[in-house]
This record gives structure tokens, sequence and C-alpha cells, in this order.
């Protein structure tokens, strides 16, 4: 029920104490304010790292190999490693249940590439259709390689835009156009480009033809797969090391590799390397609820130090009252109605600022690493309406003292 006299009360006692109350709805402002903005910092922070993974699969392996740092089985160190074909079709057909996508690459050296009286220099990479999709890549024009350009050793070439643009200049379609790789025709099939809109110089072929037309006979540069995902984001973590460790070893025993020789075979799980980065911005975030949380409470103190001071100077008044048949709980009701007002009227305030701040500025925030803060409202505003609860218990202490006075204690007050 709306009792005007009360609300007239608030707003009399607001007047009269202006800066008191002005300063400590400032404290609960600065509180929401700092959390929101904090909050929004850790989310930015974290599209930022996802931002940087998406010119990738996150669930993807990289393996290379190098050259032996140990003696094993009777042979030197210093071995140059070189995978093969089988190396690739033998531990892809083993693990083939917990594989989402697959590819092996052959880096080709010539790298002179020429359309009519136009040339650049370019890196050519022998793939698998696979490679599409563990690069996250997307089509501009055109398609990618198919199982059968791989099959039949076609010689056809996926270029990206920013080769697109520099050999063709923007003037012709590539597509069915042919192009020359160390002076050999490749027809383009297709222009991609990078998830992330950076520009690249990688053209694609299918590998076989990298190694039939290019010298490789079997020898491949590189294999890279992606896990498929499980059901929780750890599971799928926990899939991709075992798988690591799966192929470092499969290839340590084909060539005859030391176990403990950490130099001949490498793989980089960017799985891995994803949660390190995303517990570090949880771990980041808590830190700032920590803060932001901290900050809060002590707008809270606040409001509950104003309200014993408002106690006090009211005493008087509140003994009269109750020397006219005020009821406990309707002092108490006064108190704490007041202290909810303070609270909520600053918790909003901060509130609203805090998300036009991000509204406005974060999408056009350009800091590396911090992409689009935001913040949740629903989360937000569950936070004003908990610090409201907080407030209401900031007042009811100090209510709950002046529910206690003496009429005749209070009217001796001075």
């Amino acid at each position: 029920m709306f009792d005007l006299e009360r609300w007239e009360e608030i707003f009399s006692t607001i007047r009269k104490n202006k800066l008191r109350t002005f300063l400590t709805g400032l404290s609960v402002a600065s509180g929401i304010f700092i959390l929101v903005i904090l909050l929004g910092v850790g989310q930015g922070m974290r599209n930022g790292i996802q931002a940087e993974f998406e010119s990738d699969a996150t669930n993807r392996v990289w393996v290379w190999t190098y050259i032996t740092t140990k003696e094993y089985k009777g042979l030197n160190p210093g071995r140059r490693i070189q995978l093969t074909n089988q190396d690739f079709q033998g531990f892809m057909t083993s693990e083939t249940s917990r594989i989402e996508y697959q590819s092996s690459i052959f880096r080709v050296n010539a790298n002179l590439i020429s359309y009519g009286k136009q040339s650049g220099s370019y890196a050519v990479q022998g793939v698998h259709p696979d490679n599409f999709f563990i690069e996250n890549q997307q089509m501009s024009k055109g398609r990618f390689l198919n199982y059968i350009d791989v099959k039949n050793a076609e010689k056809v070439v996926v270029v990206s835009t920013k080769i697109a643009r520099e050999l063709f200049l923007n003037a012709k379609e590539p597509i069915a156009e042919y192009l020359k790789i160390s002076g050999i025709n490749f027809k383009v099939i297709g222009v991609y480009k990078d998830a992330k809109d950076e520009e690249e110089d990688n053209l694609f072929i299918p590998i076989t033809t990298a190694q039939k037309v290019f010298g490789g006979g079997n020898h491949i540069s590189n294999l890279t797969f992606t896990v498929k995902p499980e059901d929780n984001f750890d599971n799928t973590v926990k899939t991709s090391e075992e798988l690591t460790q799966n192929v470092i070893s499969y290839l340590k025993e084909s060539h005859s590799v030391a176990p403990e020789d950490l130099s001949a075979v490498n793989a980089f799980n960017t799985l891995k390397e994803a949660k390190r980065y995303f517990t570090l911005i949880e771990n980041i975030k808590l830190f700032f609820w920590f803060v932001g949380i901290c900050t809060i409470i002590a707008g809270v103190v606040g409001v509950s130090n104003i309200m014993l001071i408002i106690v006090k100077e009211r005493t008087k008044e509140i003994g009269i009252r109750k020397a006219l048949g005020a009821k406990p709980w309707s002092i108490i009701g006064m108190i704490i109605h007041e202290s909810i007002f303070v609270t909520a009227i600053s918790g909003f305030s901060g509130l609203i600022v805090s998300m036009a701040i991000l509204e406005i500025l974060g999408p056009n925030l350009k800091v590396d690493y911090l992409v689009n803060p935001s913040v949740d409202f629903n989360v937000a505003l569950a936070t004003v309406f908990i610090l409201i609860l907080a407030g209401a218990l900031a007042g009811f202490f100090p209510a709950w003292k002046a529910a206690k006075i003496q009429p005749i204690v209070a009217l001796k007050d001075e």
C-alpha cells in the first residue's frame, strides 16, 4: 500500500542530509559500476582469446618432426625424421573413433605463382579436403578440394582472397582460370577467406598432386587432426591430450626414436592451450568478482553507518512516535524503507551508467586480447537486487536498535 507520508519523511531526511546521502549513494553506485565494468572486461578478454583461436579449429592437434638428439637401438643421434603417408594413414586408422577431421600436409618448395604478367611468391600446400575444416576457413567463391581431386591427383588449386586480388587485379573472375605454379598450369576452383578476415598467402592443392608433380614421393611435412567434441570441455581436453601423446608415441616407435627424445617428434595441442587461457580468464573473472563485491560491501557498510547516524539524530522523534503508540515494526519499516530507497537508486544508477559505457565503447574498442567487453544484463540486474537485499539488511540493524529505544530514554535525548 502506497504511504505518502512515509515517502515525504524519506525525502525530507534526504534533503536535510544531501551531501551525506550523496556520498553514501556514490559509494554504492561505484561498487555496482566497478563490478559491471570488471565483469565486462573479463568477458571481453574471453572474447579476445577465443578470437585468437578462431583462425584454426580450437580442438586441433598439429604434429611435426625434427632431428633426433639421443642414440636409440644402435642408431646415432642427428637423424632427421621424415613423415610419410604410411605414418598418417596408420595413426588415423587406429584412432578413427576419436578423430573428427584429419589431413596430412606436403609443403611445396616452388613458391613462384603467376597469372599472365602478374606473379608473386606464395606458400603452396598439398592437403586433404578435411584441411578446410581444420583451418576453419570460409569459401567466398567456388569450392574447396574434394576427395575426387585427391584420388585423381587433379591439377586444381584454391587461392585466398588476397592472392586472387593481387594476381587477378580484381578485374577478372578467378574461378576456372589457370595460374602457374613453377610453370605448371593449375585450374582455380575456389577462393577462400580466413575466419578472422586476415590476409593469407597460402594456396592449397590436392596432396597427391603435390607429391607427384613436385617430387614428394610418399613424404609429408606435417599431419594434423581435430578431436571429436565430447559431452563437456574437460573430457574433450583429456581426449586431445591422450591423442597427442598417442601420436607422439606412435611416430617414435615407427621411426625408432628414443621415448625420452623431446626433439624428434613434436605436437601442439590448441585445445590444451585454449584451456590454459580460458582457465586464466576464469580466474581473472573470479578476482574481478572479488574486487567488485568488496567494493559493494564497502558501500553497504556506508549505508548501514548513515542509517545509524540517522537513528541517532532522530532518537527523540522515535521516542515521541513510540510514546504516541507507534509499533516497533513500524519504526523498523521506516528505517529499512529509507535504506532500501538509497541503495536501490544508487545501485540502478551505477548499473545504467556502466551498461551504457559498455554498450557504447565496447564494440568500438580496439585492444589486443580484448574484444567487445560486455556483461549479461540478467546477471548485472540480479546483482543489483542482491545489493538492495543487502541494503535492507544494512538498514535492519540500525532499525532494530531504534525499535528497542525506550520512549522515556528517547525523550530525554539531546
